[in-house]
């Protein structure tokens, strides 16, 4: 799986981390990952075309000492199908400025 990983976080950066994930995109399904819905602008044009597969999410790994984004587009809808794929460059820069921008919020440095 390719994953953009920031790691050594503290135990304050991670509780910060952790209520602000779950206030925004919480509850979790399942321990420390979250769905973040990608924004429909970026959408590929099969993605488009598949509504029944939408909203599209990267899937988000908060562990005590890392957070992981996975790389890969998916739904929460259908385990296999063509819109299901690697994120574009223009969805990974994205992505990235995005938990960025969470960090900033959150004064969190790396």
């Amino acid at each position: 799986m390719k994953q953009y990983v920031i790691d050594e976080l503290r135990a304050a950066d991670y509780q910060s981390l952790k209520t602000y994930l779950q206030e925004h995109y919480g509850p979790v399904a399942m321990d420390g990952i979250y769905w973040i819905p990608l924004e429909n602008g970026l959408l590929t044009d099969i993605q488009k075309a598949h509504r029944d597969c939408q909203p599209h999410y990267f899937a988000v790994d908060l562990a005590e000492n890392r957070l992981a984004l996975e790389l890969l587009v998916r739904t929460k809808s259908i385990m296999r199908c063509d819109c299901i794929c690697y994120a574009t460059q223009a969805q990974r820069n994205w992505l990235i400025a995005f938990i960025d921008d969470i960090f900033n919020q959150l004064e969190i440095m790396t």
